[in-house]
Parts: C-alpha cells; sequence; structure tokens
C-alpha cells in the first residue's frame, strides 16, 4: 500500500515539475518566471524527501536542505532585482 502511495506521489510531483517548466519557459512576465522557478524548487526538494523517505538513505535529506536553502536565497534575489528594476 506504501509503495502504490509512493509511486502516485512521485507522479504527481513529476507532472507538476512538468507544467512549471512549461510555465518557466512560456511565462509572459519575469515574475512569473521568478515564481515557476522557485516551484521547481520546492518540487525537487519534495521529490527529493519522497524519495528518501521510499528508499530510507537519510543523506537525501542533507542535500534537500541544502537545495531548499539555495531555492529561498535565489528567490530573494530574484525578488530584490525586479524591485529596483534592471541595472542601468
Amino acid at each position: 500500500m506504501l509503495e502504490i502511495i509512493t509511486q502516485g506521489t512521485l507522479t504527481t510531483l513529476g507532472v507538476s515539475l512538468l507544467l512549471a517548466l512549461f510555465r518557466l519557459v512560456k511565462g509572459p512576465t519575469l515574475p512569473d518566471r521568478i515564481v515557476a522557478m522557485d516551484l521547481i524548487g520546492v518540487l525537487v526538494v519534495g521529490l527529493i524527501v519522497v524519495v528518501a523517505a521510499a528508499s530510507g538513505v537519510r543523506a537525501m535529506l542533507d542535500a534537500a536542505i541544502v537545495i531548499a536553502l539555495i531555492g529561498f536565497v535565489g528567490t530573494i534575489a530574484y525578488a530584490t532585482y525586479v524591485e529596483r528594476g534592471r541595472p542601468e
């Protein structure tokens, strides 16, 4: 039963990742692309956590924490860039 739930979760996260990649490429504005990048980071962390839980490898959780921290700092940098405008 747990294996079925894990596969369903991985499938849902994978489809969500593809939709976020589509928004990243197709996004009409820069803020849309920034939100898509942030969502991709969150989905990748979710994928890693589900795989770590299914496989029992605790070292993968360290990678998930690092990716989450880098994604957070990147989102702050993008938000600052959008707020201040392009440098001249």
